[in-house]
């Protein structure tokens, strides 16, 4: 064998540690990859069957029509999650060529980590055991529905995946979820529909 018969010792083991660092070095960087590669595809999303991402949301989830909130759909929870978190919001109110405000359509908490979806008309009696609502700026503790008074507005749905199941007490109000979240977001995910009264 050339490694046992033409080199010194020392050269043979000067050899022998190059190839084990190559080796090292070559697993390191699969497992970095496969790492990557895992988390990818673990990203938390969060879709709708009932409107794609910057579209139109049906008249049938807005003041003009029923006022049922709109069925949602996640996937990619991360591990260690204790509660989901939903909030619903429109950054164009009252009128998107000069907004003044955000206002807050849905405020949801401690959902369970297991569940994957919320139904069509599921506020106020048909959401995930252990759901809380929180106060919307309608000052009601449920969902309001779109309802622009001028214009086409944009809804936010944002989804937050947290290490903590988030206390009893009063319904909670944006502001007051979003402090109470501070510091325990593993994972966010964000679906935006638009509405205008007309539509």
């Amino acid at each position: 064998m050339f490694l046992d018969s033409e080199l010194p010792s020392s050269d043979r083991i000067g050899v022998f540690m190059r190839i084990w660092i190559c080796i090292s070095l070559y697993l390191l960087f699969a497992l970095s990859q496969l790492a990557l590669a895992q988390e990818g595809s673990s990203m938390l999303t969060l879709t709708s069957p009932s409107f794609a991402a910057g579209q139109a949301m049906p008249k049938k989830y807005s003041c003009e029509d029923g006022e049922r909130s709109p069925p949602l759909a996640w996937s990619g929870v991360p591990a260690g999650t204790k509660s989901l978190a939903l909030i619903m919001d429109d950054p164009d109110a009252p009128d998107p060529k000069a907004p003044q405000r955000t206002w807050v359509h849905w405020v949801l908490y401690n959902i369970p980590p297991t569940t994957t979806s919320i139904a069509e008309s599921s506020s106020s009696g048909a959401l995930p055991p252990g759901t809380v609502e929180g106060q919307n700026d309608f000052k009601r503790v449920r969902y309001g529905g779109p309802c622009p008074p001028i214009g086409r507005h944009r809804y936010f749905h944002k989804l937050y995946a947290l290490d903590i199941t988030l206390p009893s007490g009063p319904p909670l109000t944006k502001s007051a979820l979003e402090a109470a979240m501070k510091g325990h977001i593993l994972a966010q995910a964000e679906l935006i529909g638009t509405y205008q009264k007309g539509d």
